[in-house]
């Protein structure tokens, strides 16, 4: 796995922080809160927004400074449509270098995942799930796709009020594709995690429609 900068383990943590509604949409970031909160530097909180900036998940606003974007609901499909294709490439390269060392990560951040969601911590567990396909997805080493796809989740209209059921899913979702890999059924696995992303868009769809 790649070794990773100071500003790149920042952007990692402002991502899942983004995703996980840390910080919601809308949401004003300052560089000297951050680099407080995180106990670092400017320079390499500065240099992790920069990086954000150009994937999307912030946005420099004039007069406002930056911020984390609102999503274009009319852009939704087809990010769904781009994340299944990328996705499904990154799972089956990543299932080929599957090892022990990523495995046990990937099923720590399920424990901490059920853990949080059944005790209702939806940002916890959203950004602990953040790392779980990220864990993998690195293992790919295709670090372009692996770009894009990071720029899609940051375009990507997460479900902002989960209900129980869904959170309980998303866990059984998670434990069969790891059952799946320790069985040895690499295709089998990744139609789970196809599966699982389509099911994260309809339960999107379906909190619309109530």
């Amino acid at each position: 796995m790649a070794f990773k900068t100071k500003q790149d383990q920042v952007a990692d943590i402002l991502r899942a922080r983004i995703i996980s509604e840390v910080y919601p949409r809308g949401t004003k970031l300052k560089q000297s809160d951050i680099a407080k909160e995180l106990g670092v530097s400017i320079t390499p909180v500065r240099e992790a927004l920069h990086m954000l900036g150009a994937e999307g998940y912030v946005q420099a606003i004039s007069h406002k400074g930056l911020i984390v974007p609102l999503v274009q609901p009319e852009t939704a499909r087809e990010t769904l449509e781009l994340r299944l294709m990328l996705e499904r490439d990154l799972t089956a390269r990543a299932l080929e270098r599957m090892d022990a060392f990523t495995l046990t990560a990937m099923r720590e951040s399920q424990r901490v995942i059920a853990q949080h969601a059944r005790a209702g911590e939806r940002r916890v567990s959203r950004a602990e799930n953040y790392n779980f396909h990220f864990r993998l997805y690195e293992l790919a080493e295709r670090p372009q796709t692996l770009q894009f796809v990071r720029v899609l989740w940051a375009r990507y209209p997460f479900v902002t009020q989960e209900r129980g059921g869904a959170r309980l899913k998303n866990i059984e979702e998670h434990e069969r594709f790891l059952m799946l890999i320790e069985a040895g059924d690499r295709a089998g696995a990744v139609e789970a995690m196809v599966a699982h992303i389509e099911s994260g868009w309809n339960d999107l769809m379906a909190g619309k429609a109530r």
